[in-house]
């Protein structure tokens, strides 16, 4: 079993190393900053101690919340398309990459609380809300307990997922079609890994990006930073509340953007299950659009991310 990480938060000086399991671990190979990029900044969220991007801007507010066991930085390919039409800030949400590992709150309601609150802590009265993936998921369900704090939100390539509006009978059909990703191995393969999988948009800034995300245990094996008993908590969150419940609560905008599969997974189960699941959230939203960027990958924001943007900026309007 897999020792859980202390909850003490990581350092706030952009060091590279983190305590977990009472050691001093290197959390990537590279350094973990971007030239010309955003500002780190800490806050004190309710019980969390929470890392977010500053990327500046005088433009409407724009909270960007990543995927499951993914960080702040999935965005960093894809916020410097925005950054001159938009205030953007990016955390690293409850348990995920430099804010606290706290070992309960992966509800929806505390996970709503906590973008809240740290939207009290940099100003924020209003501001549209992107979400990747799960962070589709939290977005929407900061915008149901929100109402008034949400003025539009962005599902990249997510939000749609839940038990009730999936094929999946069963908890134990869902939670195994989103049980944590394999990212066992030394440093290199985990990285040669990606390098495979990600062959179509592989670069420098990538190999950054996901090393944010894992950290090196003392055998030197490579371990998600989403320990995985909140990942399991944040799967039943996603089987007993699923977006179903939540979508016809919205009441402001909101816009789909979906993955179109690749040429050699078009027409699979795979692809069919989603166009039901996109259908069907998009059918739930009182004011919702639906943009499906073809030819794509789930991780949209590394492979496409123009198309991302342009279709971002056209969502949102300019201050």
């Amino acid at each position: 079993t897999r020792a859980r990480p202390p909850r003490s938060p990581a350092p706030s000086d952009g060091a590279r190393t983190k305590e977990i399991n009472g050691n001093a671990i290197r959390l990537g190979g590279v350094d973990l900053t971007v030239s010309g990029g955003p500002v780190e900044h800490w806050a004190d969220v309710g019980d969390l101690r929470m890392r977010y991007l500053d990327w500046g801007g005088d433009g409407p507010p724009v909270v960007a919340l990543h995927g499951l066991a993914s960080s702040s930085h999935w965005y960093d390919i894809v916020i410097p398309l925005l950054r001159d039409h938009y205030r953007i800030i990016a955390p690293d949400q409850r348990g995920h990459g430099q804010t606290t590992q706290a070992t309960t709150g992966y509800d929806w309601a505390t996970l709503s609380g906590d973008v809240a609150r740290l939207m009290d802590h940099v100003g924020m009265d209003q501001a549209t809300v992107l979400g990747h993936s799960w962070g589709g998921n939290v977005a929407t369900n900061m915008a149901a307990h929100y109402p008034d704090r949400v003025n539009r939100v962005v599902m990249i390539d997510g939000g749609f997922l839940g038990g009730q509006n999936s094929r999946d009978t069963n908890w134990e059909e869902f939670s195994q079609r989103v049980r944590p990703r394999d990212v066992s191995g030394k440093r290199d393969e985990f990285l040669d890994r990606l390098r495979v999988q990600l062959a179509d948009c592989w670069s420098d800034d990538l190999e950054r990006i996901v090393q944010t995300m894992v950290y090196e245990d003392a055998e030197g094996q490579i371990r998600d930073i989403l320990h995985p008993d909140n990942h399991a908590q944040v799967i039943r969150a996603m089987w007993d509340q699923p977006p179903a419940t939540v979508l016809p609560r919205i009441t402001c905008p909101a816009m789909i953007v979906a993955a179109g599969p690749r040429p050699d997974r078009a027409g699979s189960d795979f692809s069919i299950r989603r166009e039901e699941m996109v259908a069907a959230a998009a059918e739930n939203l009182k004011d919702g659009q639906v943009h499906w960027i073809p030819n794509t990958i789930h991780d949209i924001g590394y492979h496409k991310p123009v198309e991302l943007a342009d279709l971002i900026k056209g969502f949102i309007p300019a201050g």
